[in-house]
């Protein structure tokens, strides 16, 4: 089903870019926006019909700023610009993301503030709603001058260079567009300019990265209200009135949704009253703490991109009001490194507590179900080296995890001296939201063995909900077998959002 995305009314919304990232969809931009557009185009006329000189118009770029370049050699001057900047390396961008980018790159430009004429960006539009996808490299940008390497990879299929994805092939550039019914565009002035600075790729892929993390999330707050049930865990450290006291909002919301999960549960009812526990370990009684405060980071990281990606981050930039250009560095990819850091640290702290809570599921001196949860332990392991691998992958995640916008490298002959690494801080997002989608999701396969062994007492509804979708990934585990298929299972049911639901209105995109 294709999604139909209106730019220039308001801001584009978490859910739009969504929907950009799962495509198809259809762009168009208000007569507003267009309006806008022609204007900018149309001071980027006049500074040329008065002989004025420029940056990025008829100048050269970085360290070459200084040089001026003849009118006659303006298109060669852009041209030039696109194809030296398209240096990335690496296996390419996921297509999803590329489109991500695409839309994010027009929305940019509708702005009127990069001075790009309506036939440019009339062809980007067509070839994001024909589905012709640049092969972008994924490594090569550093996050500041904008996503130079892989903008540029964006820019040369418009302009009949390079390669491109469409309906299932890859093909040179000029042959994908003729099949969607375009042609390359001859760049006019500063057009390359604007293409290619900018944060659409780094942004793009924290964009991604997020919504992977808002997946998991939502598994993880279905995994662990289950395993409180299975482990005969209490819903006390859940109550609203310990949290109201602390004030932190991501925890008292995760308290309220945790305490809505296990409502109604006989499982907890049967032991309310007489159990010997004076307290769970704090994977289990820390839930709202350790979940509530990710909950909060992604909501800030959430608010961070969704401006990024409704902002203009081109150099210089053309202000229509007064007809003024100005070099800034809204290039800088800083806000972008730091949500992207601030995912990847919840990334981890996600798969460190469901990993710790399936350690608990499977040993026998920390809980009354059977070892390693299957009947005959020592003759069958069970879940032994399924917790092996949650401990594997949570360890991997760490190792990447380290902050990216700390580091910087200068560039351009110290020109670009100062630089984000927002680009390869997003990157490694889909690879960790994979990560610890597995481990979540062999917290959900245990939990669910665990209420297996609690039978035939029943969890609450919401909590049986979720049984039954781990039930649909995987059978109960009664004695030993080939299991790596059903890890993967309960893993694309975690990546596919099957678990939304269950974090209510918790998510930033929700």
């Amino acid at each position: 089903m294709t999604t139909t995305i209106e730019i220039g009314a308001a801001p584009l919304t978490l859910a739009q870019l969504r929907a950009a990232l799962n495509g198809p969809v259809a762009v168009s931009l208000t007569d507003a926006a267009w309006a806008n557009v022609e204007k900018g185009a149309a001071v980027v006329a006049a500074i040329l019909a008065e002989g004025r000189t420029v940056y990025g118009i008829n100048t050269g770029f970085g360290l070459l700023a200084n040089t001026s370049i003849a009118t006659e050699d303006l298109e060669t001057l852009q041209k030039n610009l696109v194809l030296s900047h398209a240096c990335g390396v690496g296996a390419p961008l996921d297509e999803n993301v590329t489109r991500l980018l695409m839309v994010l790159k027009i929305a940019s430009l509708s702005k009127g503030a990069s001075g790009v004429r309506r036939h440019t960006l009339e062809t980007l539009i067509g070839m994001v709603n024909a589905g012709v996808l640049p092969l972008i490299p994924s490594k090569g940008s550093v996050g500041a001058s904008g996503d130079l390497a892989p903008l540029a990879h964006m820019s040369c299929v418009l302009i009949g260079v390079g390669e491109a994805r469409y309906q299932g092939q890859t093909l040179d550039a000029v042959t994908a567009l003729a099949k969607a019914g375009l042609k390359p565009v001859v760049l006019g002035p500063k057009e390359g300019l604007a293409l290619l600075n900018g944060t659409q790729c780094s942004t793009a892929l924290a964009l991604a990265g997020l919504f992977a993390a808002e997946d998991v999330f939502a598994a993880a707050i279905a995994a662990g209200s289950l395993s409180v049930d299975a482990l005969l865990g209490s819903d006390a450290p859940f109550d609203h009135r310990i949290h109201a006291l602390r004030g932190q909002p991501g925890q008292i919301d995760v308290a309220r949704r945790l305490r809505e999960l296990l409502t109604g549960s006989a499982i907890r009812d049967s032991h309310r009253h007489d159990c010997a526990k004076v307290q769970d370990p704090y994977s289990l009684r820390c839930q709202p703490q350790v979940m509530g405060a990710t909950l909060d980071v992604l909501r800030n990281a959430a608010a961070m991109l969704e401006r990024e990606a409704n902002a203009v981050t081109d150099n210089p930039l053309v202000f229509i009001e007064d007809g003024d250009v100005i070099s800034g560095g809204n290039f800088h990819a800083e806000p972008v490194a730091y949500a992207a850091d601030q995912i990847a640290m919840v990334l981890c702290e996600i798969g460190n507590i469901s990993e710790r809570r399936t350690s608990i599921l499977v040993d026998p001196k920390m809980t009354d179900l059977p070892a390693f949860l299957v009947k005959d332990s020592g003759v069958n392991s069970g879940f032994m080296i399924a917790q092996v691998t949650a401990a594997a992958l949570v360890a991997e995640n760490r190792m990447v995890a380290h902050p990216c916008v700390i580091d910087t490298v200068p560039t351009s002959a110290n020109q670009e001296d100062h630089v984000s690494m927002a680009t390869h801080g997003a990157r490694r997002l889909l690879d960790m939201a994979a990560n610890t989608a597995t481990v979540v999701g062999i917290e959900l396969l245990a939990a669910a063995q665990g209420i297996d062994f609690r039978r035939p007492l029943t969890s609450s509804p919401e909590l049986e909900q979720t049984y039954a979708i781990v039930r649909e990934a995987a059978e109960p585990y009664s004695a030993d077998r080939y299991f790596a298929p059903d890890i993967a299972r309960a893993t694309d049911g975690v990546r596919a959002g099957r678990y939304r639901a269950f974090a209510g209105d918790l998510l930033p995109s929700a």
